[in-house]
């Protein structure tokens, strides 16, 4: 006879503490009892399920094969018990399906003696199922098993939600990236060369990741789907509509709620949908088809799906923070478990929403609920229920969120995310969390000084600026006319000076270091009064070692030039001879040392001249690199008598008159010459009846016979070596 149990709890389907947010055809007890058979008739091994602490769900096997609870009334004693329990309704059907069924007993005739109990089942991704399993009424009455062939569908319709730091797969099982790598998302056998990738990267805080962009990979072209709305075709960027665009096979649309990819075969669809912050992929086809990388059912770990060639080399490093005391993880649960509430529960049937809550609140008790992360889970949710033809009516009204992408068409740099200025506010760019603390670690606002041989430049970051509320276009340099230069992609912004425009740069000397100084600094503005903002003073400089200088010196050939001369009636000599001092008394020796730059006395003294009768006027000087006077390069020094306007250095001295006159200059050599100067000068004789100073500009001038050379000129040239 069957005993009721007179202390009896009967167990609601969802008990408090239970968590639905591991997937029960992954987490599971096995029972796997021979006796529970419905080929089992020993009569006199009697077993009872109501002394069993049924906690959780539970697997079924008979040997090593799956079992499942038969579906037709089973005779008394059987199963290893009197009164054998088996279920009124069918098992579900498609995969991940969880159904709730009614369970009777058969005894005394009857297939329903006492009244029936619901429990539920759940279809797994394999063909096998898992039962949530209660207390029986009475005793002896026990769970019956039988085998079973496995059901596999016609189609399968496969969704996997990536959101945050959080993957939740196909069978809505969650992991979570902690590091900010590049992972592989999707890839089914069906279609080897097609890959979907997830690329993680830090926001506000060090130690939480999110999804930032997504990477189709197809017979060797990279379509990146990024923040904003952008979308890249390589290295190019491409403009969408919500019309489709065929792109390498591949159907791209964009409209106000994100960026849709969908690849389509004969008898495979696949849709990547991104928002700019949550990924949803989506395979539709035949019963068989698989989906391997984070979103599949995979046993590899995290590190082996992680994919180092598309990844930083230092992405895999660990940061830890405080923990913001500003969270409150309560209220965050409340809203996360929103998802449980109208509208959203009339889609909980179809898609568990615990994988969400959990995702939801493992994220936003570490994370400020900012950049529209108080939405963002509540959003995936609703989107993903959509594809399953859940509308969800009213709950963008219930939940105060949109539909649309959050920061759509506003695009950010490597180093920058999309946020809120202020919670509901507009947004910006900020960055990252990472790459600003080695700014901030240093009180810095920019990169160190770029320093080159004639120019300088310092980098600021934006949006290191923006932080602090600084309008980089309101800066610039000593000259207010220098102002930064912002570049499009980065949003950093260069200040720079160079030897054309030094933009009021300071130079000064320390010993041997040249020191250039310049800053960054506020606009004022005459007309404001007060200012509500920190007046920015950015020194700069450059320090320089002095070039070292390069000493030429030279040597005259030989000490003086002397040579004999006739012109008409005089028979004298003409000697020209250099010194190093205004007086003349110092003579250049060929043993003596000039510099370059050394001012150098040059005198054309003549000797059997009447100084009563003529002068000597010097008509021209000049200097080549090779003996000849006739030879290139040549330099002038005196031009008709009168310095080279030219070389300011020049003086000539006396010409036109005595019988002697002199000039001077700073010595020079010739630039890819040989090293040696040659100096030529060119004289003739003049009554000193007439007036023979030449007229040079800048002097007075003076009346000049047009009959006043003697026939026949003098040349005499003087060599220098080094």
């Amino acid at each position: 006879m069957l005993r009721p149990l007179l202390i009896l709890t009967v167990l609601s389907l969802l008990t408090a503490g239970d968590s639905q947010s591991v997937d029960p055809c992954y987490s599971y007890t096995v029972l796997n009892d021979e006796w529970r058979s419905v080929n089992n008739t020993n009569a006199l091994d009697q077993h009872c399920d109501a002394y069993i602490n049924w906690q959780g769900w539970y697997r079924l096997f008979l040997g090593n094969s799956n079992a499942r609870i038969p579906e037709r009334c089973i005779e008394p004693y059987r199963c290893g018990t009197q009164a054998p329990l088996w279920i009124t309704e069918p098992h579900p059907t498609q995969p991940g399906e969880t159904v709730t069924v009614n369970v009777c007993d058969s005894w005394s005739g009857r297939c329903c003696y006492f009244s029936p109990q619901s429990i539920q089942v759940k279809l797994c991704y394999g063909g096998y199922y898992v039962y949530k399993l209660r207390t029986t009424v009475a005793c002896n009455v026990v769970y019956c098993t039988e085998n079973y062939t496995p059901v596999v569908p016609n189609v399968v319709d496969s969704i996997c939600t990536v959101t945050g730091p959080t993957i939740i797969d196909v069978h809505g099982q969650i992991d979570s990236i902690q590091d900010r790598c590049a992972y592989s998302l999707f890839s089914t056998p069906s279609l080897p060369d097609f890959h979907v990738l997830g690329n993680f990267e830090d926001r506000r805080r060090t130690d939480v990741s999110f999804l930032d962009s997504v990477t189709l990979s197809l017979d060797g072209h990279y379509i990146h789907l990024e923040q904003g709305g952008r979308v890249q075709l390589d290295d190019s960027t491409l403009t969408l509509s919500s019309s489709p665009q065929l792109v390498h096979g591949v159907q791209l649309s964009k409209d106000q709620t994100g960026v849709t990819a969908k690849l389509s075969l004969s008898n495979l669809i696949i849709s990547v949908f991104f928002d700019g912050d949550t990924a949803q992929i989506r395979l539709e086809g035949p019963a068989g088809s698989s989906v391997e990388g984070l979103c599949g059912n995979s046993s590899r770990s995290l590190s082996d799906l992680r994919l180092p060639e598309y990844s930083s080399t230092s992405c895999e490093m660990q940061y830890s923070e405080p923990a913001d005391s500003t969270i409150n993880c309560t209220s965050v649960t409340e809203r996360c478990n929103l998802l449980k509430e109208a509208p959203f529960s009339s889609c909980n049937s179809d898609i568990d929403p615990e994988p969400y809550i959990t995702a939801c609140t493992d994220t936003l008790c570490k994370y400020p609920a900012v950049d529209g992360l108080n939405c963002q889970f509540l959003k995936a949710y609703a989107r993903a229920c959509s594809l399953h033809n859940h509308t969800l009516d009213g709950w963008t009204l219930k939940t105060g969120c949109s539909s649309e992408a959050f920061c759509q068409d506003r695009i950010c740099s490597d180093h920058e995310f999309c946020g809120e200025k202020t919670v509901g506010a507009d947004t910006r760019c900020f960055c990252r969390a990472i790459f600003a603390s080695k700014y901030q670690a240093n009180n810095s606002l920019g990169d160190p000084t770029v320093c080159m041989q004639n120019s300088a430049s310092v980098t600021l970051v934006g949006c290191l600026l923006e932080d602090k509320d600084i309008d980089y276009s309101a800066l610039h340099l000593n000259d207010p006319t220098c102002r930064g230069q912002v570049d499009e992609l980065t949003h950093m912004v260069t200040f720079s000076f160079n030897s054309s425009n030094n933009c009021g740069t300071e130079v000064t000397t320390d010993n041997s270091q040249v020191i250039y100084k310049n800053t960054i600094m506020t606009q004022n503005s005459s007309s404001d009064i007060i200012t509500r903002h920190d007046q920015i003073y950015i020194d700069f400089s450059c320090v320089q070692t002095q070039p070292d200088i390069k000493t030429e010196t030279f040597r005259i050939r030989d000490s003086s030039v002397i040579q004999h001369l006739t012109s008409g009636v005089w028979d004298y000599t003409l000697t020209m001879q250099s010194f190093t001092d205004a007086g003349r008394t110092q003579a250049v020796e060929s043993s003596t040392e000039v510099q370059l730059n050394q001012k150098i006395w040059v005198e054309l003294k003549t000797d059997g001249l009447d100084g009563d009768m003529v002068v000597v006027v010097t008509d021209s000087c000049w200097a080549t690199d090779q003996p000849s006077p006739d030879s290139t390069p040549r330099y002038d020094l005196i031009i008709n008598g009168c310095a080279n306007p030219a070389d300011q250095t020049v003086q000539v001295e006396e010409n036109g008159l005595g019988t002697s006159n002199y000039f001077s200059f700073n010595m020079f050599q010739f630039t890819g010459g040989s090293g040696d100067v040659y100096l030529h000068c060119k004289l003739h004789l003049c009554p000193k009846q007439n007036n023979c100073v030449p007229t040079c500009p800048g002097a007075a001038r003076r009346r000049r016979s047009a009959r006043s050379r003697y026939e026949g000129e003098a040349f005499i040239s003087m060599a220098w070596t080094h």
